[in-house]
């Protein structure tokens, strides 16, 4: 693997110099491989949707660098443009920003701004479509004649059509029922899987980011309280707690089971997970034929 993103002592303070200055991100350094799925976590107001939005340049840091590829992004301000095609943004309830006559041309939009034309923004196009289970039909459509489901993953399509290196998605299921939430889920870990990029995925869902999450930060009053692999995050549930977040519900039935003497492993994460430990264990009791 090799780094996509650093980002070194990096902080912001909005209304700096004025009476309603207020410090959001303070002092976080990290590194991310290219190719890595991470989940990022954090009370309302911890300071990761600030640090999202310094990591394609739609804010300039206070202090410290985003070092995209080996290269500070604001070491050029006048191309700050072409990192945005590079780090890909999705944002809460992306559906608002649907404006154009056809869903084909909404997720056109991005990729013709980088210069993409003929064949080769058709292809863009129609791949982002398949990423998001759009079915071809609907791409001549107009967006809002689409579902609410079909709204939010035309949005998404529309970014990755552009194909960042790296792919932000700011609580992408937030509003969404069970059944969308899944799909959405399911359709950006196939998208992970294929295209080997970076994916970044803010939630307060813990069972999703448990389910998809290579690492997790973890940010908590704008600083960086952690950053390791998933099992080990959400081992540390006294810590989450402290900062307003919890473990998933399955772990949580995991954990209480281990208290009261069961041989259960540390570190289950997921309903499948809890299912391939528990069968044999009933077995074992004689509490399942």
């Amino acid at each position: 693997m090799s780094c996509v993103l650093e980002l070194k002592n990096l902080g912001f303070v909005y209304g700096k110099g004025t009476p309603f200055e207020k410090r959001a991100v303070d002092d976080v350094s990290l590194t991310i491989e290219k190719g890595e799925f991470i989940g990022v976590i954090g009370h309302t107001g911890s300071g990761k949707s600030t640090l999202m939005q310094m990591l394609n340049g739609l804010i300039r840091p206070t202090e410290g660098q985003v070092i995209l590829e080996g290269k500070d992004i604001w070491e050029e301000p006048k191309k700050i443009r072409s990192v945005r095609f590079k780090v890909g943004m999705v944002f809460q309830y992306p559906e608002y920003q649907l404006f154009e006559e056809t869903v084909y041309k909404d997720i056109a939009f991005g990729a013709q701004n980088m210069g993409k034309e003929g064949e080769e923004l058709d292809k863009a196009v129609t791949q982002a479509a398949r990423f998001t289970d759009l079915k071809p039909e609907l791409l001549q459509k107009s967006p809002f004649d689409l579902s609410g489901g079909e709204k939010r993953r035309a949005a998404i399509a529309g970014v990755i059509a552009m194909d960042p290196e790296v792919l932000v998605l700011d609580e992408p299921t937030a509003g969404l029922d069970p059944m969308g939430r899944e799909v959405l889920l399911s359709q950006m870990v196939r998208y992970h899987k294929e295209r080997q990029n970076t994916v970044l995925l803010v939630s307060h869902t813990m069972e999703d980011i448990a389910r998809v999450a290579d690492r997790i930060i973890v940010m908590n009053k704008g600083r960086l309280a952690m950053f390791e692999n998933t099992k080990e995050v959400f081992r540390r549930s006294d810590e989450l707690e402290q900062y307003g977040l919890k473990v998933p519900q399955i772990t949580k039935i995991m954990q209480d089971l281990r208290q009261k003497g069961f041989d259960v492993p540390e570190g289950v994460l997921t309903v499948d997970e809890a299912f391939s430990v528990l069968v044999p264990l009933l077995k074992k009791e004689g509490k399942l034929w």
